[in-house]
């Protein structure tokens, strides 16, 4: 590892990037996904369209992943290239919302919540699941607007320039329809 990596600020700028191709990737597993209703016939096809069960694999994977890395690694990167310590999960997650980078604290743990559900409880109960899914894509939004609600604190708190940020994560629904 680089010294320089050993450096809050660009500890915080390499983590911002890495969650920048998470978010990319989430967008387009999220555009992937059906435009039909998701519900419970939907989950019981899935054994007969592995394509799209594929799809959706890929979609509760990235989702998980944004989340995981934007909790545990980028708040308390973000927080560190403040000069702030961070705390356990939850205070970090309350220090982001008192911040105003993370819009609801309940909202991010119901989503980490879900995640846990996607992952572990995977399609035992297809109405649960579908709805799950529906959750997903919802909270999968949240994620991108927070990301880019950090991108802009790193401007305006922390002065950086945009050209040395990663790009705004456009919302998957803007990617859809132009």
């Amino acid at each position: 590892m680089s010294l320089a990596l050993d450096l809050p600020v660009t500890r915080f700028l390499h983590t911002l990037e890495i969650a920048a191709k998470e978010g990319k990737h989430l967008s387009y597993s999220w555009n992937r996904l059906p435009n039909q209703a998701i519900d419970i016939e939907w989950v019981i096809g899935l054994e007969q369209n592995p394509d799209c069960a594929e799809r959706l694999e890929a979609f509760v994977s990235r989702f998980g992943r944004m989340q995981d890395t934007m909790a545990d690694k980028l708040f308390p990167r973000w927080l560190l290239a403040l000069a702030e310590l961070p705390g356990s999960q939850i205070e970090t997650l309350n220090r982001a919302e008192r911040l105003g980078v993370l819009s609801s604290t309940e909202r991010w743990l119901e989503a980490r919540n879900l995640r846990n559900r996607l992952v572990h409880e995977y399609m035992t109960d297809p109405a649960k699941f579908a709805q799950d899914v529906v959750l997903a894509k919802e909270y999968s939004l949240m994620l991108i607007e927070t990301f880019n609600r950090l991108r802009q604190d790193a401007m305006t708190r922390m002065g950086h320039k945009k050209e040395s940020l990663p790009e705004a994560l456009l919302l998957p629904e803007k990617i859809k329809n132009g």
